[in-house]
């Protein structure tokens, strides 16, 4: 419509445009059909071209904010689930701490009672000890007075040129056990 106007007003005024239209060979009727033909191109694009890919674009420009929302979404739960990483590993630290301090008093009453139950065992065995040696040195010194009583009996009988009789040997074994020290 516009080009329609502007050819009518350029034949009936003439003027420049008419004259700048013929250097230029410029044919108002195909210059209009042209610019009618390049409309048309143009609605027909923006129709079934551009509308489309304003849709995608705009599809994809959500997209992008929902991947943008929930990578901060993300961000945000990684950031939790980090600090509550730091809390269990404090937690697990000091329980960990306080098992090896169990464990630790643990191992220290039983070396105690161990201990204890050592130095009782050796108490009997040393207490055993001197009982078996006890026993063992009383047995020796009966031993001791019957072969020193035997010897004197038997001394005497050499020395005296007589023999004994049963009595005079016990007599003379009790005189001598009495004499030996204990």
């Amino acid at each position: 419509m516009l080009v329609l106007a502007i050819q009518a007003a350029v034949q009936e005024h003439g003027g420049p445009v008419e004259e700048i239209a013929r250097t230029f060979g410029v044919d108002w009727t195909h210059l209009g059909a042209q610019i009618i033909s390049f409309g048309i191109v143009c609605g027909v694009l923006y129709a079934f071209a551009y509308k489309p890919i304003l849709r995608m674009l705009d599809a994809r420009r959500q997209q992008i904010a929902s991947g943008l929302a929930n990578a901060a979404k993300i961000k945000t739960q990684l950031e939790r689930i980090e600090v509550e990483r730091q809390d269990v590993l404090t937690k697990a630290g000091a329980e960990g701490k306080r098992l090896i301090d169990d464990a630790r008093a643990a191992a220290a009453r039983v070396q105690a009672a161990e201990t204890q139950k050592a130095i009782a065992a050796a108490e009997q065995i040393v207490a055993r000890a001197h009982e078996a040696a006890d026993r063992d040195r009383a047995l020796m010194l009966a031993d001791l007075k019957r072969e020193v009583g035997r010897l004197v009996v038997q001394t005497t009988a050499s020395v005296t040129g007589k023999v004994l009789t049963p009595d005079d040997h016990r007599r003379l074994a009790e005189e001598t056990a009495r004499s030996l020290p204990q």
